[in-house]
């Protein structure tokens, strides 16, 4: 069984850092491709940034580039995110997301969340003005 379990979510203040972890089991996780997904209340699911499996290539929305950074440990099965200067339209729960094949993703793919397995539970980020 697939199992993604995301910590590190918190409270934080305008111009604040936060470290998301996600920590996978029940797949071979250094073979897919993940993202992470956040989603704001009252508001549909967002893609925020994916990599590749291999760790080579990266990802961002236009509206975290430069602040986020994924990576991934794929000894330890854990993949991250990295947050710096997070202002309060960062708000939201944040997901981690498996690509649902082993296929690499290239371009638009990426961030195509159909593509993505359902995620659930995520952690919650609060950014305070």
């Amino acid at each position: 069984e697939v199992q993604l379990l995301e910590s590190g979510g918190g409270l934080v203040q305008s111009g604040g850092s936060l470290r998301l972890s996600c920590a996978a089991s029940g797949f071979t996780f250094r073979s897919f491709a993940m993202s992470w997904v956040r989603q704001a209340p009252g508001k549909g699911p967002e893609w925020v940034a994916g990599i590749k499996s291999d760790r080579g290539i990266m990802q961002y929305a236009d509206s975290v580039k430069g602040r986020f950074t994924i990576s991934r440990d794929n000894a330890k099965n854990t993949l991250f995110l990295q947050m710096n200067n997070l202002k309060p339209e960062d708000t939201a729960v944040y997901y981690c997301a498996k690509y649902k094949t082993t296929n690499q993703p290239v371009g638009v793919l990426m961030r195509d969340l159909s593509r993505y397995d359902d995620w659930d539970q995520g952690t919650q980020v609060t950014v305070s003005s």
